[in-house]
C-alpha cells in the first residue's frame, strides 16, 4: 500500500560503516525475503479460524466467500503498519505504547490480549488433539498435552533462526486446504459469482458470522507478533538496525515488508477462501449446517468427500496448530515483556529472558488445562463458547489498538523522520479501523438476540 518514497534521500543520518544492507537485501531470493509476514498470515488460519470458516461455509454456503475479498486489503494494511512500526522503532507495539501513551491504555489492552490468546491456545490445542485422535485413534487429551509441550520446548530451546525457519516451512501445510477443494466437484461459476457479487442477508445469524470472520481474520495478536518479529530480525542480522538509527536501509526494508506482508496476507485469505468453499460444496450441499469445531468439520467430510479429503483436512488442522500456538503464546509474551520492561525475544537464552519465556509457557499450559473435563465442567467453556468469547475479546482489543497504531504512524516521537506514509496505506488503515469498530458495535447489538 505504501509508495516507498518516504523521502529517504533527504535523510541526513551518516551511513553505517558496515556492508550496505540494501545491497545484501537485493541479493536475497524471493523465499528468503518472506518471514514475519508469511508466518503471521499463515498463523491466522489456525484450528480456531478453520472452525469459523468451516462453519461459515456449512451454514451459508457460498454467500460469505466475498468476505475474503473484503478482508484482504484491510488485513494487509493493518499488518504492514504494525510491521513498519516494529522495523522503524526497533520495538514491538507494547514497548511503543508504554513509552509514548498512558498506562490506562497499555495495561487493559495487554490483559485482554493475554486472556484472548490463552483461550485461543486452548481451543487450538484441543482441536489438534481431537484431529489426531480422529486420524489415528487414541486419547485426544494426551495428544493435546504432547502438542502443548512440543510448542513450548521448541520456542524455549530452539534458536530464533531455527524457530523462524520451522514456522516458515510449516506454512506449506496450508496447501492441504487448497488440495481439498480439488478432491471434490465444485460449481466454480456459482462460487466465483458469489465471491464478486455479495449476497448479504440482514438477519442476526448472518451478521454474527460476518463479524466472527472479521474478528478471526483481523486479530490483535497478529499485530503484536509481526511488529515484534521485525525487531527479532534486526537483532538476528548484524548488518541491520532500526530505521530510526539506520535510515539508509529504509527503501529496501519497506519494499521487503510490503512483499512479505502482501504475500502472507494473500496466502492467508486464499486458504480461508478454500476452507469456506470446501465446507460449502460438501457439508452445506448435504444439509450439514452446524459445526462446533474444526475437527467436526474434518469428521463430517469423511463420508461425503472420502478418506483422502478427510486426511488432508485433518493434517491441516494439526499443522496449522503447530504454527499458530507459538504465535499466540509468543505474541502474549512479547506484549507482557515489553510492557514490564523485561528482556524479550526468541533469540535470547532462557535464563536471560525468564519472564518472557515464563509467560509463553504459562499461557500455553493454561490453554491446555481448558481442555480438561473438570475445568470445562466448572467453567462451562465448551469449544464453541471458547471461540466466541475469544473473538469478542479480540474485537474489543482490536479497535483501540488499531486507533493507537494509526496515531503512532503520525507521531514523530515514535516514528522519527518516517511519519509520512502513502495515502493509500493511510486510507486503508483507517478504513480497517472503522470496519472493525462497526463490526464490534454490531456484535454487541446482536449479543442479546
Amino acid at each position: 500500500m505504501s509508495d516507498g518514497s518516504e523521502s529517504v534521500s533527504a535523510l541526513s543520518a551518516p551511513p553505517r560503516p558496515r556492508t550496505l544492507p540494501q545491497q545484501s537485501g537485493r541479493r536475497k531470493g524471493f523465499f528468503a525475503k518472506l518471514g514475519p509476514g508469511i508466518i503471521t498470515g499463515a498463523s491466522d488460519d489456525d484450528p480456531s479460524g478453520i472452525g469459523t470458516y468451516s462453519q461459515a461455509g456449512a451454514r451459508f454456503g457460498y454467500s460469505l466467500l466475498w468476505t475474503m475479498v473484503l478482508c484482504l486489503p484491510l488485513m494487509a494494511a493493518a499488518q504492514e503498519i504494525s510491521a513498519r512500526i516494529g522495523r522503524i522503532t526497533g520495538r514491538g507495539l507494547a514497548g511503543n505504547i508504554r513509552r509514548h501513551y498512558p498506562r490506562w491504555i497499555l495495561y487493559p489492552v495487554i490483559l485482554l490480549l493475554v486472556l484472548a490468546n490463552t483461550i485461543n491456545i486452548g481451543a487450538d490445542i484441543g482441536a489438534m488433539g481431537d484431529a489426531t485422535a480422529s486420524l489415528i485413534g487414541g486419547p485426544a487429551l494426551l495428544y493435546a498435552a504432547a502438542f502443548a509441550i512440543l510448542c513450548v520446548v521448541i520456542q524455549i530451546f530452539a534458536s530464533y533462526p531455527r524457530c523462524a525457519s520451522v514456522l516458515k516451512w510449516l506454512t506449506i501445510v496450508l496447501f492441504s486446504y487448497v488440495a481439498t477443494v480439488f478432491c471434490v466437484h465444485v460449481p466454480w461459476r456459482e462460487a466465483l459469482l458469489a465471491t464478486i457479487r455479495p449476497s448479504i442477508h440482514l438477519d442476526s445469524e448472518y451478521l454474527a458470522m460476518f463479524i466472527a470472520i472479521l474478528g478471526t481474520t483481523i486479530s490483535p495478536y497478529l499485530f503484536f507478533w509481526q511488529a515484534s518479529q521485525e525487531t527479532e530480525e534486526i537483532r538476528a542480522n548484524a548488518d541491520e538496525q532500526s530505521l530510526k538509527r539506520a535510515p539508509e536501509q529504509a527503501r529496501d526494508q519497506f519494499e521487503r515488508i510490503r512483499l512479505d506482508t502482501y504475500v502472507g496476507m494473500t496466502f492467508s485469505n486464499m486458504v480461508a477462501f478454500f476452507i469456506i468453499l470446501s465446507a460449502a460444496v460438501t457439508l452445506h450441499a448435504h444439509g450439514i449446517t452446524h459445526l462446533d469445531t474444526s475437527s467436526q468439520a474434518a469428521d463430517a467430510l469423511r463420508p461425503l468427500a472420502g478418506r483422502f479429503t478427510f486426511v488432508l483436512f485433518t493434517i491441516g488442522i494439526v499443522g496449522t496448530g503447530l504454527l499458530a500456538v507459538p504465535v499466540l503464546a509468543g505474541s502474549a509474551a512479547y506484549a507482557v515483556g515489553e510492557a514490564m520492561k523485561w528482556p524479550t525475544g526468541l533469540d535470547r537464552k532462557p535464563l536471560d529472558a525468564k519472564g518472557f519465556y515464563a509467560v509463553l509457557a504459562v499461557a500455553t499450559l493454561i490453554g491446555l488445562t481448558l481442555n480438561f473435563p473438570v475445568v470445562e465442567h466448572y467453567t462451562h467453556l465448551t469449544p464453541i463458547k471458547a471461540l466466541f468469547w475469544s473473538a469478542v475479546i479480540n474485537g474489543v482489543v482490536a479497535v483501540p489498538l488499531m486507533i493507537v497504531m494509526m496515531l503512532m504512524c503520525h507521531n514523530k516521537s515514535v516514528m522519527g523522520q518516517f511519519t509520512r506514509i502513502s495515502k493509500p496505506l493511510r486510507f486503508m488503515g483507517w478504513v480497517a479501523t472503522g470496519v472493525m469498530t462497526l463490526a464490534m458495535a454490531g456484535l454487541f447489538l446482536t449479543l442479546g438476540k
